[in-house]
C-alpha cells in the first residue's frame, strides 16, 4: 500500500470509519485561539487523537455535572460535548446547530480577518 493511498484514507475516514467532517467554521473558530491552545485543539480534532478526545470529552462532562465544587465549572459541559461530538453523529448534528447560530448571532466570531484582540 502506497503512502499517498494511506494518507488519503486517514484523511477521508473518522474515528468511526464514516468520512471525516471538516467544518470550516470549527476551523475559524480554532484560528482565533491563542497558538498554543490552538495547536492542543488541533491535536484533539485529529482523527489518529481519538484515544485522547473520548475520555477528555467524558471528563470534561463530569466536570461539568459536578460544577457546583470548587475549580470545576459549567465551562467543562459544552467544552466535553464539542470534543464527543467528533465520534458521535448525534452530538455533530447538534455541533452543526450551535455553529448556524453563531453564524446568525455572532458572525465576526467566524471572520478570518478580525483579530480576537481587536474586538472591544
Amino acid at each position: 500500500m502506497s503512502a499517498a493511498s494511506d494518507e488519503q484514507r486517514t484523511r477521508s475516514e473518522g474515528a468511526t470509519g464514516q468520512p471525516a467532517v471538516g467544518d470550516p467554521r470549527l476551523d475559524a473558530l480554532v484560528h482565533r485561539l491563542p497558538p498554543r491552545l490552538a495547536s492542543t485543539v488541533n491535536y484533539l480534532l485529529q482523527p489518529s487523537s481519538r484515544w485522547v478526545r473520548i475520555p477528555s470529552g467524558a471528563l470534561l462532562i463530569v466536570g461539568g455535572v459536578l460544577s457546583f465544587l470548587p475549580v470545576l465549572g459549567i465551562w467543562m459541559l459544552p467544552l466535553g460535548l464539542a470534543l464527543l461530538a467528533e465520534d458521535m453523529p448525534a452530538l455533530r448534528a447538534s455541533r452543526s446547530k450551535v455553529f448556524d447560530w453563531i453564524e446568525r448571532r455572532k458572525p465576526h466570531w467566524l471572520d478570518p480577518s478580525v483579530s480576537k484582540n481587536d474586538r472591544t
